[in-house]
């Protein structure tokens, strides 16, 4: 290390696992945020590879001065670690508190700690970037049995984890996080990506576009279940569907969904692990997007947005911020029957597709990566500052 960088602040940034999804993309970034201005040290459970990474995120790590510090003995640090992690709820709760006590342990000189996977108590104060909550502390009625065991492998505080500074990834989240920890927290929209082909809505194709981990939790069978019945009502709507970041996950709900798309393969494509400038050409060409699940944030929702599409999501969640609750033909509740009147309405009428793309364009300065850079690089230079 040369002089100059032995004189930055060093950060350790706490990320458990990489295995796909919103949270891992904004580790990466956050990471893509500070490695200029800072010694960086990611503490994560097992080795993993900043090229490929790059590829699936279009960050530009490998070329940056970090240093990485897998957790697990070199032994066990394989690739059937994630297997476990993602299909026993048990273990990855055991691995978690593990890491968090060795995090704990290896990063006391640190100068700023950060979490950017959820609310954790990290042995002194620092920064933590909120998902969701509860996600690494169990429900207070849930704290017993196992979880208080594991709990105390990790020696975790409650108490501790309220003094952190949190940010929060929507003002959705950091209601959530008022009423369950009493704590304020900062907004910063997770990183959407601007570097994206915009396509006049002429030459687009009449597809959707429903984005993310092909998981029960996602609800793509849901997706498939209501263009089905927009398709019964006469129009020929396509579905492309695209898996998330290339983690390991249960594979009969996958599987069940590639059964579904062989069955009606004229309309419906399934896109697994794309590179990310490989996704960015999928997004391009499609007018609709749908997403079922209501989410914290919903990454994949901004992406939509910030690609001049039309997007149908659930009318509570973080997604709603997004899209903007004053476009409520735009949300739908629990009942299929919902979303498709809502999706045909808009398919029928031309104008109102010119007038929603119109004024969806003004929710599009409210995400992009240049944003979130500047934001967390501000909220850790005022944590220095204070």
């Amino acid at each position: 290390m040369n002089q100059s960088r032995q004189n930055l602040k060093r950060i350790a940034i706490w990320q458990p696992y990489f295995m796909g999804g919103g949270a891992e993309a904004v580790s990466l970034w956050i990471m893509e945020a500070l490695a200029p201005h800072y010694n960086v040290t990611l503490f994560t459970l097992n080795s993993i590879n900043f090229s490929q990474l790059d590829t699936l995120y279009n960050t530009h790590l490998t070329h940056q001065n970090i240093t990485i510090h897998p957790l697990l003995p070199r032994s066990i640090d394989t690739q059937w670690i994630n297997a476990l992690i993602a299909n026993n709820p048990q273990i990855r709760f055991a691995l978690i508190h593990w890491s968090i006590r060795a995090f704990k342990a290896l990063t006391a000189d640190s100068d700023l700690v950060f979490s950017t996977y959820n609310a954790v108590d990290m042995g002194q104060p620092g920064l933590q970037y909120l998902h969701w909550v509860h996600v690494v502390d169990p429900q207070p009625k849930d704290n017993k049995g196992w979880n208080r065991l594991i709990m105390n492998l990790s020696g975790f505080s409650l108490e501790k984890l309220k003094q952190n500074q949190s940010v929060a990834n929507s003002f959705y989240t950091a209601d959530r996080i008022k009423a369950e920890y009493g704590i304020n927290s900062r907004v910063i929209y997770p990183p959407v990506i601007t570097e994206m082909e915009k396509r006049p809505w002429e030459e687009k194709e009449d597809a959707f576009l429903c984005s993310g981990r092909i998981v029960a939790a996602k609800q793509t069978h849901r997706v498939i279940e209501i263009l089905q019945a927009v398709r019964d009502r006469g129009f020929d709507v396509k579905l492309h569907i695209t898996g998330g970041g290339g983690g390991t996950y249960k594979r009969s709900y996958e599987q069940k969904i590639q059964g579904l798309a062989d069955k009606n393969s004229d309309w419906i494509q399934i896109y697994q692990d794309l590179p990310y400038k490989d996704y960015l050409q999928v997004l391009a060409r499609c007018r609709y997007g749908i997403h079922s699940k209501p989410e914290p944030f919903g990454i994949s929702v901004a992406e939509m947005v910030k690609a001049g599409m039309i997007p149908f999501v659930r009318d509570k969640g973080g997604q709603v911020e997004i899209v903007g609750a004053h476009h409520e033909e735009l949300l739908f509740d629990n009942k299929n029957a919902t979303a498709v009147e809502k999706i045909v309405q808009v398919l029928q009428q031309r104008d109102r597709q010119m007038a929603l793309l119109e004024s969806l364009k003004k929710q599009q300065s409210l995400f992009s990566t240049e944003k979130f850079i500047s934001e967390i690089q501000a909220v850790v230079a005022e944590y220095f500052q204070n």
